[in-house]
């Protein structure tokens, strides 16, 4: 196994390498229309190895359809036409690490008002002490927020790899990734979690790593609803010098559909407890899980489904016996009040056919029991 994944790593090394010259991945002309400064941050997937550009391309073309205006900075070039800025920090074959020992000088140069995090593939290609990519993560995310203090700043569970031995480190080092983003999040710091990992699926993948033009498209959806969801990281609105809040009605971070992680996290055993789901009345049922769990802490993710018939919007209300508080979500428009929590649909949500599905996720704290609670969902 050792062997293959150093194989592995220098094939994608090599491609990554071809690539970038033949998208004319280059310094950075400093393409710049005064809008919200957001850098792109991490390897080759940002950079867009394959699919030159990769997700910059689809939100780019998001934040634009959205009236959004927003300047993407950093020191790399690449991109066709369509994507209206080509500015980026991604750098196939790099690890966590060689992030971090050049993060400040980026930082201090562009100063970006959004940072866009997905790292740590390559930690897992090269097998680099892949048991300590999370600390890595860590000590980046401080080094970050301790250069720029008023940024908001993103940072992704990583996509799969096809590799199975691959595949299941992406996994453990992505569980471990929701305790590390809340203790930043605890600590006053503006750290949001992207759960990029359930949004693309082997056959999203080009060559085993990096993403099909569909599958960065995928991806930069996943980024769009993350920044929409997170006031200020892509508008002009100025930060409070104060810490953000974590009280209901929480700070949203990024979308997800449910991370399914099934290895355990590093400070704790997975949650083992059974999915519950609310009756089929009101034209929806609704699915609670807990997908990961950690001391004083856990994520979970609701599974909304239309009955027999279309519906255009849901809410879904529970409450939480044992003290636990939600500080983090997505895909949803959470406020909680006494224990009882009231989850409605965004926009882009609502609507569903009969039969279908859709899920939103969120962060919170447990002092102690984390049971499931029962639900109820209503249709609009």
């Amino acid at each position: 196994m050792r062997q293959h994944r150093g194989w592995l790593a220098a094939g994608v090394l090599a491609v990554a390498a071809a690539v970038a010259i033949a998208g004319g991945m280059a310094t950075a002309s400093a393409e710049s229309n005064g809008g919200v400064r957001v850098m792109p941050l991490g390897d080759s997937i940002t950079e867009g190895t394959q699919v030159p550009g990769g997700s910059r391309i689809g939100l780019w073309q998001r934040l634009s359809a959205g009236g959004y205006r927003v300047d993407f900075v950093g020191s790399q070039y690449n991109g066709p036409s369509n994507l209206g800025d080509h500015d980026h920090e991604g750098h196939p074959g790099w690890r966590i690490d060689q992030i971090d020992a050049n993060i400040v000088g980026w930082l201090r140069t562009y100063t970006p008002r959004t940072v866009l995090l997905h790292i740590g593939t390559n930690d897992i290609l090269q097998n680099y002490n892949v048991s300590g990519a999370p600390g890595r993560l860590s000590t980046l995310l401080d080094r970050i927020t301790s250069t720029a203090p008023n940024a908001e700043v993103f940072v992704a569970q990583i996509i799969t790899l096809s590799n199975s031995g691959q595949a299941n480190a992406v996994r453990t080092f992505n569980s471990a990734l929701p305790a590390i983003v809340q203790s930043k999040v605890n600590a006053g710091k503006r750290v949001h979690l992207v759960d990029m990992y359930s949004a693309l699926t082997t056959s999203d993948l080009i060559d085993g790593v990096h993403p099909t033009a569909n599958g960065y498209d995928k991806m930069a959806a996943r980024w769009y609803a993350a920044l929409q969801s997170v006031p200020g990281s892509i508008s002009t609105t100025t930060p409070s010098s104060s810490a953000p809040t974590t009280s209901a009605p929480p700070r949203t971070t990024a979308p997800v559909t449910s991370a399914v992680v099934t290895s355990a996290p590093v400070t704790s055993a997975v949650v083992t407890s059974a999915p519950r789901t609310s009756a089929a009345a009101g034209g929806c049922t609704a699915t609670y899980a807990i997908s990961n769990s950690w001391p004083g802490g856990f994520q979970g993710a609701v599974k909304v489904t239309a009955g027999g018939s279309a519906i255009s919007g849901w809410t879904v209300t529970w409450r939480y016996a044992n003290g636990q508080t939600i500080t983090q979500a997505w895909n949803a428009t959470v406020s909680a009040s006494s224990g009882t929590v009231t989850a409605r649909n965004v926009s882009y949500n609502g609507a569903l056919g009969a039969g279908a599905s859709t899920e939103f996720g969120f962060i919170g704290t447990a002092p102690g029991a984390n049971d499931v609670p029962t639900l109820s969902c209503a249709a609009a």
